[in-house]
């Protein structure tokens, strides 16, 4: 699922690549005509000469006006805000990257924006650049060709969140950012012409586990795009038809139109501003710090909740059909009617725990004892077990509605975030992913609001102990094995064990979280009196 290692080596290291920030009129080295015209070489000789003899009659304002577009900024004054994101704001013809990030690069791209898809590129035709009169000059001398030497700018993106991930990045597909003058346009037309900006992302890599379809996507998505309230257009990258059916209900709570297949449509579509590439903060959060409206993990959460609730009211107007066509099939006197409604009764009464259960590797092979011991304890127990196919609403509706959830440590624990905060997640820790399971749920999970219990196994409830000697590594020093990379990892503990559960232990956990949760109703009940 995760390399752990390398990341966690590079997140305890920080960002060891060196900042970028790059400016579309700051690039000499694209600017560079193959025929030279006698006219242009004598205007560049007087603007040359203009240059030479400026400073003896101008102020030092002009000069100080070039440094600040400069990429070391040492020493800024004035009003600029050193705290703002790179490329927080940018001119009209103009391409930014930010490259600071380790987990991510972003461009942004304003003026006419066209996609080129036969190309991989995406297209600025700018008519403003730093050498603004010599561009005038070429365009006088210009003969109608478009040659490569015409690009006033070129960066590549691979627009992915998992930067410092060599191995994945390599499978995600590059896109070219070209600047180009604008004259150059009507070589180029558009065949739609949107006025709203559009995000381009890619939905390649990891996608198909659930984890880093959010942590990777969905929650970098909201981030760049959910200031644009729905008024953005998304155009991605590896497009996948089942990602968009699957995240629909999400979707449409983002952006008020169809998403954009960019390889599979060759149009030219045309944009007045352009996000390539998405930002994110950390594993499975919104930092309401980095945030311009100040949004948080919260307001995600609402946004869930918007765009489940109405397919989640469907589900329940035809469950509620359907049992009053058995309620009417039954005589009214029934004994078994009688008796359904005062248990559905009390059990609505009852702490609702959901055990997201898994088949194979890291499932708890105790887990009918488990639902037994839960229920003796008072939580009405419902057993959950997703699948790719199952409708997201559904699980959403599920542990939306739940006090509790249990699950051993993996991309499924992923659904914590559609519980409400303040209710309580149990993560089953398996051998030798103590640190994962911390960095990837654990923490992730006290930010949202939840109360989080990590259950830490031992060797004995691991099937691993049936399969080592007692002393071996494997069981006494798992992290002697995961530091060596993550083919151990993922062969030794995420593919080869299984967890039987110490009830005796693992029932102080289910008390603490009854405890918890009866506490935090009664001062609901009492604060709602």
């Amino acid at each position: 699922m995760v390399h752990y290692q390398r990341y966690n080596q590079l997140k305890k290291g920080g960002d060891e690549e060196a900042g970028t920030l790059v400016f579309v009129w700051t690039n000499p080295g694209y600017y560079r005509r193959r025929r030279p015209k006698l006219f242009s070489i004598l205007l560049l000789s007087l603007l040359s000469c203009s240059f030479i003899l400026a400073p003896h009659f101008s102020s030092s304002s002009a000069l100080s006006h070039l440094y600040s577009f400069g990429v070391q900024n040492e020493g800024l004054t004035g009003d600029m805000d050193v705290n703002a994101p790179l490329c927080s704001s940018i001119s009209n013809g103009t391409i930014c990257c930010d490259r600071s990030h380790f987990r991510s690069d972003i461009c942004f791209m304003k003026g006419d924006v066209r996609t080129h898809s036969p190309f991989s590129s995406v297209v600025l035709y700018s008519s403003k650049n730093s050498y603004g009169f010599i561009n005038y000059v070429s365009s006088m001398v210009d003969d109608g060709e478009e040659e490569e030497d015409d690009e006033l700018q070129h960066e590549k993106i691979k627009p992915y969140t998992r930067k410092w991930e060599t191995s994945v990045m390599d499978t995600i597909n590059e896109l070219d950012l070209i600047s180009k003058r604008g004259n150059l346009g009507v070589h180029h037309p558009c065949d739609v012409i949107h006025n709203v900006p559009a995000v381009i992302f890619s939905t390649g890599g990891y996608t198909g586990n659930v984890y880093h379809e959010f942590n990777d996507g969905i929650m970098p998505l909201y981030i760049t795009s959910q200031h644009f309230n729905k008024k953005v257009v998304f155009v991605i990258l590896e497009y996948h038809n089942w990602w968009v059916l699957k995240y629909g209900d999400i979707l449409s709570h983002l952006s008020d139109y169809p998403t954009i297949d960019f390889s599979g449509d060759n149009r030219t579509h045309c944009f007045t501003e352009a996000i390539v590439g998405l930002r994110i903060h950390d594993e499975l959060t919104v930092d309401s710090s980095l945030m311009k409206s100040n949004k948080s993990i919260v307001d995600f959460r609402n946004l869930l909740d918007r765009a489940y609730r109405p397919r989640i009211t469907s589900l329940i107007q035809d469950e509620e059909r359907e049992a009053q066509e058995k309620i009417i099939s039954l005589r009214p006197t029934s004994a078994s009617a009688l008796d359904i409604g005062k248990k559905v009764q009390y059990q609505a009464r009852r702490p609702k725990l959901v055990i997201l259960s898994r088949n194979g590797s890291r499932a708890i092979t105790n887990e009918n004892i488990l639902v037994k011991a839960a229920e003796e304890i008072g939580f009405q127990v419902h057993v959950l077990k997703p699948q790719r196919t199952t409708e997201l609403a559904k699980i959403y509706r599920a542990l939306n509605s739940s006090d509790v959830m249990i699950g051993v440590h993996g991309a499924a624990m992923t659904h914590f975030l559609f519980m409400k905060p303040g209710s309580v997640f149990i993560q089953v820790i398996p051998l030798g992913t103590d640190w994962a399971a911390e960095a990837y749920y654990g923490e992730p999970a006290r930010k949202f609001g939840l109360k989080y219990i990590g259950y830490k196994i031992t060797p004995r409830e691991s099937s691993l102990f049936d399969d080592y000697d007692k002393d071996d590594p494997v069981l006494r020093n798992p992290s002697s094995l995961t530091k060596k990379g993550w083919e151990y990892t993922k062969k030794i503990y995420l593919e080869g064990q299984t967890v039987k559960l110490d009830l005796r232990r693992f029932q102080k956990r289910l008390v603490r979280a009854y405890d918890h949760i009866t506490r935090t109703h009664r001062q609901t009940r009492l604060q709602s009196q």
